[in-house]
């Protein structure tokens, strides 16, 4: 993972975002509107970065005080997955969640997503639900994992 770099995600990355959503999720992609959102109600958002500055994912985090957090999405782009950027943005995730002193942290998943399953595993996540037909238009299920702080 050379010169990769993680920082805010700023309104200037959602173009290069948006086309990472497109490839990644096609009809089930996020809206500018969806990110525009996420970052004016101030959630915890990261891209990770290569030397050129060009977006290779993103992450995103929203708190739910008192004492719980969402992962609102992990993202890889195609071209630089299996280098461990998802476990990267998924760890600093996790250490704002510990910065906060949230005691739960819970995310969506789709059912037929094994890999991200077993990355969030890894973690320390576990199902705790489905959401039927949470994904739209696919109609696909979403499983809802949690992982406590304690």
């Amino acid at each position: 993972m050379s010169e990769v770099r993680l920082e805010r995600f700023r309104w200037w990355h959602i173009d290069e975002v948006l086309s990472i959503e497109a490839d990644l999720f096609g009809a089930e992609q996020w809206s500018p509107a969806m990110f525009w959102n996420e970052l004016a109600n101030g959630h915890h958002y990261l891209v990770a970065t290569d030397a050129d500055g060009s977006v290779l994912g993103y992450a995103g985090l929203a708190a739910a005080p008192p004492d719980e957090t969402w992962v609102q999405n992990i993202a890889v782009r195609r071209d630089a997955q299996r280098r461990g950027l998802g476990r990267a943005l998924l760890e600093a995730l996790l250490a704002e969640v510990a910065r906060r002193g949230a005691r739960s942290v819970l995310l969506e998943v789709a059912a037929d997503n094994a890999p991200a399953q077993r990355l969030y595993a890894t973690y320390g996540f576990e199902p705790i639900g489905v959401r039927r037909g949470y994904y739209q238009p696919s109609n696909t299920d979403a499983l809802v994992m949690q992982r406590n702080e304690d």
